[in-house]
């Protein structure tokens, strides 16, 4: 494994086995990403978070999941799908196919790494996206020989992975805003289109409820629950029960 710099990666390990390191991760056609891995000592698997919106940097959203996933045990890797000089191309931001293609290539890698060397064949492989890197997420669990084992969108716009949709097999968890209406039906659309095990929860906007865990909270919960429950061999847990399941009948919103 490279650092960020090129240089040897600078592992900070808190406990025996764990990984903390920046990480450069070469794609084909010479293009480099850069990531951010933490694997916990004993870590039974990978969540990969994908970013590809256009802006630069992960947000304190993915920061904040990603931290409590790690406290649950499980590894995270923070990519940004695009490189530093691709960042001010608007028309790159929203390639789904381009950013999905990259995104598989990321799962693939992570197989290669000795610290990671089993995510997708004994141990676990998840994506974690939002917005457009939600579409290439999708795109990328319907490739081919994939080994992804669960999908988590948060306010993405799944529907952007077209007719990608019906070919994901990974368990899927779509997370929408009470505040966004125009969000949920397109996610209602895609979750229509899929033949995978998918559930649509609402996530009641923060503002409105102050005696309540915020927004970014209630998702890192879901998620976690999400995935822990995918990695028990159990099928997903139940659902916290502040949060709303988009299933038959009125939505929240409409």
């Amino acid at each position: 494994m490279r650092a960020a710099n090129g240089g040897p990666a600078a592992v900070v390990t808190s406990e025996v086995g764990s990984v903390d390191t920046e990480v450069d991760i070469p794609l084909a056609g010479g293009v480099v990403l850069r990531g951010h891995l933490r694997v916990p000592a004993g870590a039974p698997g990978v969540v990969v978070f994908a970013h590809g919106g256009g802006s630069s940097g992960h947000s304190s959203s993915d920061e904040y999941v990603a931290h409590q996933l790690c406290r649950a045990g499980l590894g995270t890797l923070l990519v940004d799908l695009l490189a530093p000089d691709e960042e001010t191309e608007p028309r790159t931001a929203f390639e789904t196919a381009l950013l999905g293609a990259r995104l598989d290539q990321v799962g693939r890698w992570l197989s290669d790494q000795p610290e990671t060397g089993s995510c997708g064949r004994d141990h676990f492989l998840g994506y974690f996206a939002a917005g457009a890197a939600a579409a290439a997420a999708l795109w990328a669990a319907a490739e081919p020989g994939t080994r992804v084992g669960a999908v988590v969108s948060h306010d993405g716009c799944p529907e952007r992975a077209g007719e990608r949709l019906p070919l994901v097999e990974a368990p899927t968890l779509l997370i929408v805003a009470s505040a966004n209406p125009v969000a949920l039906d397109l996610n209602d659309r895609a979750k229509a289109s899929m033949r995978c095990p998918c559930r649509l929860v609402v996530v009641p906007d923060a503002r409105h409820r102050p005696d309540e865990v915020g927004t970014v909270e209630e998702v890192a919960r879901l998620a976690s629950a999400w995935f822990a429950g995918l990695l028990a061999s159990e099928g997903p847990k139940p659902l916290p029960v502040s949060t709303t399941e988009a299933e038959a009948g009125p939505r929240v919103g409409s």
